[in-house]
């Protein structure tokens, strides 16, 4: 299927995330974030997106994590997303800034209650002595909230990283594929073709 006759890359790649949810077996919203140290010193993990809006991408960390530190350090970031059934792929940069406390709120509550747990008993990005020592810290977590309520940690939230520019890219025979690049011009944006 061709991307909508439309003009906004991020329509575009809600159109191609909602055919990668039909087709891709696991995680269509699995995608490689790449940040930086404030010397340029790279480094790039695999997150899951968990929103998209006009205004950006939207992914959660531990804010303590390497990469919530990087990110707090050096606001910029690139996403790389790979659907190899659709053949397709989108490379976002841009800057990135912190969800609402209300969003961030809203989000955890609707994670899996281990999953909240677990944002409290993981250091994050940390050394880890052995895994008992994480099933030790879950379960003294689990204890300390019983049936209760689980609020969000301080030191977990989100972000969202606001486009400047974005490429999509689709396979095409020999190789010779097709690379449409956007660039953010004011309240619109500026389109271009790349040689493949």
């Amino acid at each position: 299927m061709d991307s909508p006759a439309t003009e906004d890359p991020i329509a575009i790649f809600e159109a191609w995330m909602a055919e990668a949810a039909k087709t891709e077996t696991n995680d269509p919203n699995a995608v490689c974030l790449a940040t930086s140290t404030p010397e340029g010193r790279p480094s790039a993990r695999m997150v899951l997106l968990k929103g998209v809006d006009p205004e950006g991408f939207v992914f959660y960390t531990n804010l303590e994590s390497r990469k919530g530190g990087e990110l707090t350090a050096n606001p910029f970031a690139a996403l790389c997303f790979h659907w190899k059934t659709l053949q397709r792929s989108v490379r976002v940069e841009g800057a990135v800034q912190p969800v609402t406390a209300a969003e961030a709120d809203a989000y955890y509550a609707s994670r899996a209650r281990g999953s909240r747990i677990g944002a409290w008993a993981s250091k994050q990005s940390r050394p880890l002595e052995s895994r008992f020592a994480l099933e030790k810290a879950v379960a003294e977590q689990t204890m300390r909230f019983g049936i209760g309520e689980i609020p969000r940690p301080a030191h977990w939230s989100g972000f969202r990283l606001v486009p400047d520019r974005m490429e999509l890219w689709r396979d095409m025979p020999f190789r010779l594929h097709e690379r449409r690049v956007f660039h953010r011009d004011g309240a619109g944006w500026r389109i271009e073709m790349l040689y493949p």
